[in-house]
């Protein structure tokens, strides 16, 4: 690995809140450790209902966490970008993957065994205490999709995914809640089970009414009129 990569990775690695305690010496160990692997637009990085003996932690590149149901229809559940990590609940209760990891763009994953991960993250109160938050905080994510997915009618459905996209990874400036991921239209249909074409057209209504902006680089805008719609999310 150079070391313009190798002081890249270890600064993502330092972004990551369960790897707080640890000092520049443990974080240079861990990186020795890391197992680095490439993956191609749309490969499978993990299968759903396959055990895996790895935590994954993402270097670059943006995965999608889906459902397949038994019809073949795709539902995304949650997206992982630079700085995210998953995997650790098989290592922690040796149950299958509950879904499936498929790379949405060129990705750089680093890889963790589960021996290494007992050996270093298991023996750390300070890191334990960070994953019983990390693990309530992927029970509200899972808690906030269903809900999104119980409106009934499509416009509060896309209103939803939008508003807890933005909770998970949006920026604040004057214009408004910047979504600084390239959401494709048929990844918010995905995200909202619905068809491409009804999230189009409420894109397009949404955007004339002003509530939200769609910039050059495909980045979302939810203006502060969107933000403040009355709805039951």
């Amino acid at each position: 690995m150079s070391a313009s990569k190798n002081q890249d990775h270890l600064k993502i690695l330092k972004s990551i809140p369960l790897f707080n305690s640890f000092s520049d010496e443990e974080l240079s160990v861990v990186q020795e450790i890391i197992i680095e692997k490439n993956y191609r637009k749309n490969s499978v990085i993990l299968s759903e209902d396959e055990a895996k003996e790895y935590m994954y932690i993402v270097f670059s590149g943006r995965l999608k966490v889906i459902h397949i149901s038994t019809d073949g229809k795709e539902q995304i559940l949650v997206t992982r970008k630079k700085g995210d990590y998953f995997g650790e609940m098989s290592l922690l209760d040796g149950k299958t993957q509950p879904a499936t990891v498929v790379a949405m763009e060129d990705a750089i994953v680093g890889l963790i065994s589960k021996k290494e991960f007992e050996s270093i993250f298991m023996q750390n109160e300070k890191v334990l205490k960070q994953i019983i938050f990390m693990l309530c905080e992927r029970l509200r994510e899972s808690w906030t999709m269903l809900r999104a997915l119980s409106f009934e009618d499509a416009e509060n459905r896309v209103r939803a995914v939008l508003t807890h996209v933005s909770s998970l990874y949006g920026i604040k400036d004057m214009r408004g809640d910047i979504i600084p991921l390239k959401m494709t239209h048929q990844e918010i249909a995905d995200y909202a089970s619905l068809a491409r074409e009804t999230v189009s057209r409420l894109l397009s209504r949404f955007c004339q009414a002003g509530e939200i902006e769609i910039l050059e680089n495909k980045n979302i805008v939810l203006k502060p009129s969107f933000v403040k719609k009355p709805s039951n999310y």
